[in-house]
């Protein structure tokens, strides 16, 4: 049997390696094989932090008597859903029309042409809680397969139809306007938990992107319930900094103790907006330690940063992060969890706080998935260079520049791990590095990230754009085909690549006075524009989005360095909706003309490029 996959970068991958199961990776390789032997695809989806994943990999693939069902009857696939979303989105959509639900491990079967036919997520070794085992599975679907290839062929196609049809949905022709993100933060306030905060019940997963929405709407109160639940402990590393991925409970207690880069990346931002505009310094806090996290846990040598660390140590779940009485931990602040140990909920002083971390280090740690993804790289730089700025930090700033370097590279890749860059870039990938670059250029007041960030932004709206129906695909054109082409659209867990191209385009468009930029973000924003007010808290960014383009155009062009007194003073509280450029620079539109004035750093206030006298005096921002 080959081993197929130990040559592969994806740490997921390698991890199923030594597998007695005959994996492929995902190729052409794999549909090759399957054509020729006349056998269904076997794909499993999943990634290297997912904790069922490891459980089906013990109990299944890890199986040889299992392993030989699977190499028998199937063609099977290995496939890392943070290296492939393509192939990870037009699957789940798949499994979700067939069975209401979807989750990691996915499991999907396919003819030798692409077209899914039967999935699921986890199956058990043995019938369980009205679940087949997964060996009856195999047997069930191979010979179906066999012996009904006419009712095979037509549930794909029917299955093909659906994921292209919801692939070509049209836009909205009804018009954006303000009532919408009325509408919307009314229901997310109708749907907050109102002793915990957040959205809806358990299990509770954290809601950046709709955070942001609200405290544009000057929602506070919400926010800082949310906020001040997810702080508390549990969820949130009190030892450590960052947060986990979820929380199974209402009141963000017991979590799913996986970290993911991107969740960690998303959450500094509102704390340290609600920082801003309340002064309340735990949030402030909440945000430093979460970005002390990132620095000393997931970054890595080349100035990027790794996607995740495991939920499980030594294949038990939160082993590193729970304690006993016994390990020094304040017996007070312990809330029963599992094999006799308990977690963390309160408050700790600064000298516990180190005392208890020095402690963890010595243990045992979840394994890390140490490949560095574009995409959640971009949000990253977006959190550092936010943090560089608002907390005048000399190290977050050297972090943010670094990270900048590692993904101006041409052309953008999606992974890279050990000095090797795999896959082309996806539309996420193009959107949220354009947003990082962005606001490095504003923490750093350096035109080379600005340039980078339109750059990026007009290569995205090239390769992805759906000239037809608006919006931006999944994919390039000229990549991989796939049985339907996609487009994101939802902002869970991250904002959608639609969303955040969208948000990007509206700020380079006022600052270039380019009205197609705009025209191409409004068209991404159509598509999703009647389930604005049904689903907020699934399109939060792109609520963020709408409220940057409903918004009076406001602008600041800045002559001069960021560290200058009157460029913090202008830039000290949290205005979302204005776009922020640092010259002087003739070839960007709104810094033309923008000079000192006798030898000092200015700023002028613009709307819609009509600027007042410049100010060079900081007091005039604190009046």
């Amino acid at each position: 049997m080959a081993n197929r996959l130990a040559q592969e970068t994806s740490p997921y991958l390698l991890q199923h390696a030594g597998n007695p199961v005959d994996w492929h990776a995902w190729g052409d390789e794999a549909f090759a094989r399957a054509r020729a032997e006349g056998k269904p695809l076997l794909v499993s989806i999943g990634y290297s932090a997912c904790h069922w994943c490891h459980v089906m990999e013990r109990e299944s693939f890890d199986d040889d008597a299992t392993a030989a069902v699977m190499n028998e009857l199937f063609v099977c696939v290995k496939v890392d859903r943070e290296e492939r979303p393509d192939v990870d989105s037009i699957y789940m959509d798949a499994v979700v029309t067939l069975t209401g639900q979807g989750g990691w491990p996915l499991t999907v079967f396919l003819t030798p042409d692409g077209e899914p036919f039967f999935g699921g997520t986890y199956f058990p070794p043995e019938p369980r809680h009205g679940l087949p085992s997964f060996r009856q599975v195999l047997h069930a679907i191979a010979d179906a397969y066999r012996e009904r290839p006419e009712d095979i062929a037509a549930q794909a196609e029917s299955l093909v139809g659906a994921l292209r049809q919801s692939a070509e949905a049209e836009p909205s022709r009804e018009p954006l306007h303000d009532g919408l993100l009325a509408e919307a933060e009314g229901v997310l306030l109708r749907q907050l938990d109102p002793r915990w905060g957040g959205f809806g019940h358990a299990p509770k997963f954290p809601p950046a992107s709709a955070l942001e929405f609200l405290l544009r709407r000057g929602a506070l109160d919400a926010v800082r319930l949310t906020l001040d639940g997810m702080t508390a402990g549990g969820m949130h590393d009190l030892v450590g900094g960052g947060f986990h991925r979820y929380s199974v409970d209402p009141e963000w207690l017991v979590p799913h103790f996986e970290k993911m880069l991107y969740d960690n990346a998303l959450l500094v931002p509102p704390y340290l907006h609600a920082w801003l505009l309340t002064g309340e310094e735990r949030y402030r806090e909440v945000a430093e330690r979460t970005l002390d996290y990132l620095l000393r846990e997931l970054r890595l040598p080349s100035g990027g940063y790794a996607s995740a660390q495991d939920a499980d140590t030594d294949g038990v779940e939160g082993l590193t992060y729970t304690w006993t009485a016994e390990e020094g931990a304040p017996a007070e602040l312990l809330q029963p969890f599992e094999h006799g140990r308990s977690i963390l909920r309160g408050e700790l002083d600064s000298e516990t706080r180190a005392r208890l971390l020095e402690i963890r280090e010595r243990r045992p740690q979840p394994a890390l998935d140490d490949k560095v993804i574009a995409s959640w790289n971009g949000l990253a730089l977006v959190a550092l260079a936010e943090g560089a700025r608002h907390l005048a930090s000399d190290k977050f700033a050297q972090a943010a520049l670094e990270l900048g370097e590692l993904l101006a590279a041409e052309p953008l890749w999606r992974t890279l791990r050990d000095g090797r860059a795999k896959f082309p870039a996806y539309l996420d990938d193009y959107a949220n590095v354009a947003h990082g670059m962005y606001e490095l250029h504003v923490a750093t007041g350096d035109l080379r990230w600005l340039r980078e960030s339109r750059r990026i932004a007009l290569r995205a709206v090239e390769l992805f754009g759906d000239p037809e129906r608006g919006g931006f695909f999944l994919t390039p054109t000229g990549a991989e085909v796939l049985v339907a082409r996609q487009k994101s659209l939802d902002d869970n867990p991250t904002p959608s690549g639609n969303s955040m191209l969208a948000f990007v385009l509206l700020r380079l468009g006022r600052i270039w006075g380019d009205d197609e930029l705009e025209r191409q973000a409004v068209g991404a924003l159509r598509l999703v524009r009647d389930l604005l007010p049904r689903a907020p808290s699934a399109f939060g960014w792109a609520l963020c989005a709408l409220d940057l383009h409903l918004s009076p155009p406001r602008e600041l062009a800045i002559a001069g360095d960021a560290e200058s007194a009157v460029a913090r003073a202008a830039l000290r509280g949290f205005d979302p909706n204005t776009v922020v450029a640092f010259g002087p620079a003739d070839d960007v539109p709104l810094l033309a003309g923008k000079e000192l004035v006798g030898g000092q750093p200015a700023v002028y206030a613009c709307e819609r490029f009509a600027c007042r006298a410049p100010v060079t005096d900081p007091a005039a921002f604190t009046r």
